[in-house]
C-alpha cells in the first residue's frame, strides 16, 4: 500500500500533523501501536457514569492553549478551585497553607524562577540553592518540581522552565468537558488511523519510505516519527540509516517516570480535596465529594513509591490512609492504573528540559533529507511546555515542514 505521508504514532502530535496534511490534500495514513488514539492522554470513566478522571494528561494549561480553539469554548470548563488543599509533611496531614507559613511556598519560588531573566543555563536545584531554599522549605519546593516536571531539580534547566512558562502557561487551568480523550477523538475523526498496528521498522532513501508492520508493508514519500525518542532507543521502532547525531539526540531526551491510578472505594469521599505529599511517597491525590474514586498522580521518585504501594500485598489502602484518613473505614473495590514509566510506547511521562537539552531537542526535531520528519513534545523541549500544547505545536511544525517541501 502506498500513501503520500506515513505518520507513526496517534498521539496528539501525530494526529495534529496528520490533520493539517489531510486538510492540505495529501494522502495520510497514521499507524498506532495501541488499540486507541491519544498517546499519553487516557481518560477513565466510572461504570456508574460519574465524572471522568484523567490517567494521563491532566489539564489544559492557559487561556491561549490551542485546545480551546480545537474543542470550542462550549466544550471547555474551568478546573474547580473550591477544594480543600492539604499536604503530607513528615508523615503528618496538614493544611496546604503551612508551606507558606514562615517560609516561601513552592508556588512563590516557582513564580520567582519563572520571572527570572538569567542567561546562565543552571539547574533548578542550583537556582533554588542560590535563593537559600533549604530545610523544610527546600524539601517542599524540590518535591513540587519533581511532581510538575517528572525529574530531579538538579537536572532540570531553570532557564528552559522559565521560558516555557512565560510563553505558554497564561491564565489558569481548564478541562475538556466529558474527558480529555475527546480531543484526540476529534482530531482522528476524518483520518485513516490503523490501530493496534505498530511500525516495527522504517527503511528510507530520499523521497521514499518503506514501513514494515505485522500486517505488511507500507510505502510513502515521507514519514513523520511522532513517537517519544525512547521508543526508538528501546528498539520498538527501528529506523534504518538514522544519523548518529540523531541517535544520540534520542538518547539525550529521556522521559521522566510517571504513574497514575484511580482507586475506587466502598464509600464516597466526604469532601473534594487535593493532597500534595511533600515526603515524596504519594505525589498528588484528589477526591471529589460524594464520589468513591481517588485519583493519584505521581512522578519521579514518587511514581516508583506509588507503583509499589498499589501493587503490593496490602494494596493502596496504607498509601491512601496517609493523605485521606476517611479511606481507612472503606475497602478498596478496584484500582485502574496507567504506568507510563513502564509503558513501552511512551517510556515515561514526558521529556523535561535538562540543562543543555535544547540542543538535543533541536537536533531531534530536524528533518532528514526532506523524508523523515519528527514530532512530539520532545522536539519542543526547552522552548514550550512539554504538555498538550507542546505536542500540538510540534505536529503543526512537522506538517508545515512537509508542506513547504511540497510547495517547492
Amino acid at each position: 500500500m502506498r500513501t503520500d505521508v506515513l505518520v507513526v504514532g496517534a498521539g496528539i502530535s501525530g494526529l495534529t500533523c496528520a490533520s493539517r496534511l489531510t486538510e492540505a490534500g495529501l494522502r495520510v495514513i497514521v499507524q498506532e501501536s495501541r488499540e486507541r488514539v491519544g498517546g499519553r492522554i487516557r481518560t477513565f470513566r466510572p461504570a456508574d457514569g460519574g465524572p471522568a478522571l484523567e490517567l494521563g494528561a491532566q489539564v489544559v494549561h492557559g487561556v491561549r492553549n490551542p485546545v480551546h480553539t480545537l474543542m470550542g469554548s462550549d466544550r471547555m470548563e474551568t478546573v474547580p478551585r473550591d477544594v480543600a488543599a492539604r499536604v503530607v509533611e513528615d508523615g503528618a496531614l496538614k493544611g496546604m497553607a503551612v508551606l507558606a507559613r514562615g517560609r516561601r511556598g513552592p508556588w512563590a519560588l516557582e513564580a520567582e524562577l519563572n520571572a527570572a531573566q538569567g542567561d546562565a543555563d543552571v539547574s533548578v536545584g542550583d537556582w533554588l540553592r542560590s535563593r537559600g531554599a533549604d530545610g523544610a522549605e527546600g524539601r517542599a519546593v524540590r518535591e513540587w518540581y519533581r511532581q510538575n516536571w517528572a525529574v530531579e531539580p538538579d537536572v532540570l534547566s531553570a532557564r528552559a522552565v522559565a521560558r516555557a512558562h512565560r510563553g505558554d502557561d497564561v491564565g489558569g487551568e481548564f478541562a475538556v468537558s466529558g474527558g480529555f480523550d475527546r480531543l484526540p477523538a476529534q482530531l482522528a475523526r476524518c483520518l485513516d488511523v490503523r490501530l493496534g498496528c505498530p511500525v516495527d521498522e522504517l527503511d528510507w532513501s530520499k523521497g521514499r519510505v518503506r514501513a514494515r508492520t505485522a500486517q505488511g508493508e507500507l510505502h510513502a514519500g515521507a514519514a513523520v516519527v511522532a513517537v517519544p525518542p525512547q521508543v526508538v532507543v528501546n528498539g520498538r521502532l527501528r529506523i534504518g540509516g538514522l544519523p548518529a547525531a540523531k541517535w544520540q539526540a534520542a538518547k539525550d531526551l529521556p522521559a521522566g517516570d510517571g504513574y497514575c491510578a484511580v482507586v475506587t472505594l466502598s464509600a464516597p469521599a466526604p469532601e473534594s480535596a487535593v493532597v500534595f505529599d511533600v515526603d515524596g511517597l504519594g505525589g498528588f491525590a484528589r477526591s471529589r465529594a460524594g464520589r468513591p474514586e481517588v485519583l493519584i498522580v505521581a512522578k519521579a521518585g514518587a511514581a516508583a513509591a506509588v507503583r509499589s504501594a498499589v501493587r503490593g500485598g496490602g494494596g493502596p489502602a496504607a498509601l491512601l490512609a496517609r493523605s485521606m484518613p476517611w479511606t481507612r473505614s472503606a475497602r478498596v473495590v478496584a484500582a485502574e492504573e496507567a504506568d507510563w514509566g513502564n509503558d513501552p510506547w511512551s517510556g515515561g511521562a514526558f521529556t523535561a528540559p535538562g540543562t543543555g537539552a535544547r540542543d538535543a531537542s533541536d537536533l531531534w526535531a530536524e528533518p532528514v533529507e526532506d523524508t523523515l520528519f519528527f514530532a512530539g513534545e520532545a522536539t519542543v523541549c526547552g522552548r514550550r511546555l512539554p504538555w498538550v500544547q507542546g505536542a500540538i505545536a510540534s505536529g503543526e511544525r512537522a506538517a508545515a515542514q512537509i508542506l513547504s517541501g511540497v510547495a517547492r
